[in-house]
């Protein structure tokens, strides 16, 4: 056991206190190449953006020096080094204005202007994203406390994602989108801080040396701010991810309602929108006429998928279609041919499964006439594929054979036909894909 916790033991390889503080201090300036570097960074960011690329975005993050100074007022918060603090938000500042001057800048000259994938997945963050920053801080600050780094800080670069927000933020300032500024801009102040708060837990977990203020009210003071500056940016997270996870559950019982319960006869369902936000389902039906009462029966049926107080609209034919996409081709044909070869399926589908019911019938016929020919002590017999289940959850197909008998056969008979069954009926499974009862 004591070999085991040796495993996590990370002073072994750490680095001695001085030299990452020198590191991380040396390394917080933003002035020069570095800020020559940042600038581009957020150019290359901001394209990946505009053209939905996910590699030039990664590429982006990799290049940018943004999680120096994070992790420095993390540091100088941790060893209470106000001046090594006061440098490090000084730096982040000049940085993070700059980055959103220049995103800004390209999206006002930019010839894109629509909101892809990348963009919109950067406007609403959530507790979620808090997991991330503070995880990949504590990776991050390791990785920098111990002699063996490798490529922790690359990749806590990409997890954490500095750069993509701020550039959104800079988008929604250029299209004058304020929403997407603030959703974008606070997920940037999320990874800010809680890359912080990992840095300033691992150094006082580290227990690097501090430095002493001249009063202890000053030291209370300092941590009451960065307690009030954690919560004040992790609420509203819990909020957003807790409104996530009941905008998941909707659509989830949506679609289970949609594909359970939507069905109307000689009637195609053409389109369906689920508006998780504002618990709206819409769905469009093109066929003959679907009477306001089978849409109240409908509606009823809500409650037994939680859904009882949120929306259900009916809308019947093309009208409401909207007569092309965005590729110029007619949506109102592609939905109605879709419609109708799923309804083909479907009834291909019930078509198989009728013929396979005849097919056992009819083979469950010409093995009984068999039988009593054979063993004339027959009196009946239910020859059916079906399906056993188990404790363990498991299922097994196999045949069931019940035959009722005027007279008890002996167990060599008994083996015999058990044996001869087996081979008639061919089941597709094991040897043991055979129950028979003897009554």
């Amino acid at each position: 056991m004591i070999n085991l916790f040796n495993k996590f033991n990370l002073n072994k390889e750490r680095e001695e206190y001085q030299t990452v503080i020198d590191v991380i201090a040396n390394d917080l300036e933003f002035r020069g190449t570095r800020l020559w570097i940042l600038i581009f960074a957020i150019f290359v960011a901001s394209l990946g953006l505009n053209v939905n690329s996910t590699a030039v975005v990664i590429g982006a993050m990799l290049i940018s020096p943004l999680m120096s100074p994070i992790m420095g007022i993390g540091l100088g918060i941790g060893i209470n080094d106000m001046d090594l603090v006061r440098k490090a938000v000084n730096n982040y500042l000049i940085a993070a204005l700059t980055g959103l001057i220049t995103s800004t800048i390209f999206f006002l000259i930019s010839p894109l202007s629509d909101a892809h994938s990348e963009i919109l997945s950067r406007t609403s963050p959530n507790i979620y994203d808090v997991l991330i920053a503070l995880f990949g801080g504590l990776a991050g600050i390791i990785a920098t406390s111990s002699k063996q780094k490798g490529n922790v800080i690359p990749g806590v670069a990409i997890a954490t994602a500095l750069m993509p927000p701020l550039c959104t933020a800079g988008y929604g300032l250029a299209t004058l989108q304020f929403n997407f500024f603030i959703g974008a801009f606070y997920l940037f102040i999320i990874n800010t801080v809680f890359i912080s708060l990992a840095t300033f837990l691992m150094v006082r977990f580290l227990r690097f040396p501090t430095k002493k203020f001249q009063s202890k009210e000053l030291t209370n003071r300092a941590h009451r701010i960065v307690w009030i500056v954690v919560v004040a940016t992790l609420l509203p997270s819990i909020y957003l991810g807790y409104d996530i996870v009941k905008q998941e559950k909707f659509s989830n019982n949506a679609d289970k309602f949609i594909r359970s319960e939507a069905h109307f006869p000689n009637d195609y369902l053409l389109s369906k929108t689920i508006d998780a936000k504002k618990k709206i389902i819409s769905l469009v039906f093109g066929g003959k006429e679907i009477t306001p009462v089978e849409i109240a029966k409908l509606k009823t049926k809500l409650n037994q998928y939680g859904m009882e107080n949120d929306s259900l609209e009916i809308k019947q034919g093309f009208a409401y279609l909207a007569p092309t996409n965005n590729n110029g081709q007619d949506e109102r044909y592609t939905l109605l041919s879709n419609a109708l070869a799923l309804k083909e399926k479907e009834e291909s589908e019930v078509a198989g499964k009728l013929d396979s019911i005849k097919n056992d019938t009819k083979l469950g016929a010409q093995v009984y006439a068999e039988l009593k020919v054979q063993y004339p002590k027959i009196k009946n017999a239910i020859i059916q594929p079906a399906t056993a289940f188990a404790d363990s959850s498991n299922q097994k197909k196999l045949y069931l054979v019940l035959i009722n008998l005027n007279e008890k056969l002996s167990d060599k008979e008994r083996k015999k036909l058990e044996e001869w069954l087996k081979v008639r009926l061919q089941p597709s499974h094991s040897k043991d894909s055979l129950s028979l009862i003897l009554n």
